[in-house]
């Protein structure tokens, strides 16, 4: 490191660099602040809140404590408020491609616009990696895709008094028919398989209480429109081999996604099939570097966004330890903060 570059890196030199802004990311940034820490958020897409952002902006979730229900977008706006709270920088549209520890143990990180960031120490929140949907394998489908064919459902209204197909047999596909059903003029949801092995019993049950048109064993080989509407989409059945023509303003394809830890996976951190390997502390095999959310594997791991809840402050109290030994060992609760004494 030239000295041009290290005059650059102790002023831009950031405590903690929390690369992810999903749900756990985002509540690990307010915490962050809660102990004092410089922090810094870096998003590879564009728009924070991961994969709630991008494919349940509208779905209801249940699962966090203390709010009975919430739509995606509302609990993503809430988190990216309370992130604010202590003035974090956030970066978005940086995915990081490199990491290199200088000689002076700090971590120096290049993203693939090239742009530079250091930091003391990194806490990935990165999720499964980042993804990329499963697109429909149909030659025509580009000619549709954003204006009748579209891989999230978003708003519901955007459906209202249409025809509507949702490829797909995932929760994913049977929450959206849920939240879509009361809108659509018409609903059909075409699935390959012959039963949904992968979706929970409670969306299966609910599936069959909604005036929805199943096809199973089924799957979309054809899409006809003009202008990139979408008029019709041609089925064919597995079990029969026969094909039928099946009404369409709009397909909502939901296949799934691919996901990749990209070049994390040369960071020397050890990585099994369930993500990358922490400890107690949430530090990785690296020194320096932690995981939390869906990114960490360890023996009895709950995949809820409550678990980042609970592993972003553990990971950001071990890295107030390791910065500042005689530091308390955790945040006062937030009504004794000093911060909000006057809120």
């Amino acid at each position: 490191m030239n000295s041009a570059e290290g005059e650059k890196c102790v002023l831009d030199l950031y405590d903690v660099t929390i690369i992810g802004g999903g749900p756990s990311g985002l509540y690990t940034a307010f915490y962050s602040g809660m102990r004092a820490l410089k922090t810094k958020i870096i998003e590879a897409k564009s728009d924070l809140g991961g994969l709630v952002t991008h494919f349940y902006p509208k779905k209801t979730i249940y699962d966090v404590g203390g709010i009975p229900s919430i739509k995606g977008a509302q609990l993503i706006e809430h988190l990216n408020r309370q992130a604010e709270t202590f003035h974090p920088a956030i970066i978005t549209g940086q995915t990081i491609v490199n990491m290199e520890r200088l000689e002076n143990q700090t971590f120096k990180l290049v993203a693939s616009n090239g742009a530079v960031h250091y930091s003391r120490r990194i806490i990935l929140a990165v999720g499964s990696g980042i993804f990329e949907v499963n697109k429909l394998p149909l030659e025509e489908a580009p000619l549709y895709e954003n204006t009748s064919l579209f891989y999230a459902a978003g708003d519901p209204q955007r459906f209202a008094g249409k025809q509507v197909v949702i490829s797909g047999g995932g929760n994913g596909a049977l929450d959206w028919a849920a939240e879509l059903e009361p809108h659509c003029k018409r609903l059909t949801v075409i699935y390959r398989g012959d039963q949904f092995v992968h979706a929970l019993e409670h969306n299966v049950e609910r599936l069959h209480t909604y005036q929805v048109d199943v096809k199973m064993s089924s799957e979309i080989v054809a899409l006809s429109g003009t202008k990139g509407q979408l008029s019709s989409v041609t089925v064919c059945s597995s079990a029969s081999g026969c094909s039928e023509t099946v009404a369409a303003d709009a397909v909502i394809v939901n296949h799934g996604f691919q996901c990749s830890l990209g070049g994390l996976d040369d960071w020397g951190m050890t990585i099994d099939n369930s993500g990358i390997c922490v400890d107690q502390s949430m530090q990785t095999s690296v020194n320096g570097i932690y995981a939390i959310g869906n990114a960490a594997s360890y023996p009895q791991k709950l995949y809820l966004i409550a678990a980042g809840f609970v592993e972003g402050p553990i990971a950001v109290n071990s890295v107030k330890h390791d910065l500042e030994p005689e530091a308390p060992a955790q945040a006062m609760v937030s009504t004794h903060h000093s911060f909000f004494n006057d809120k």
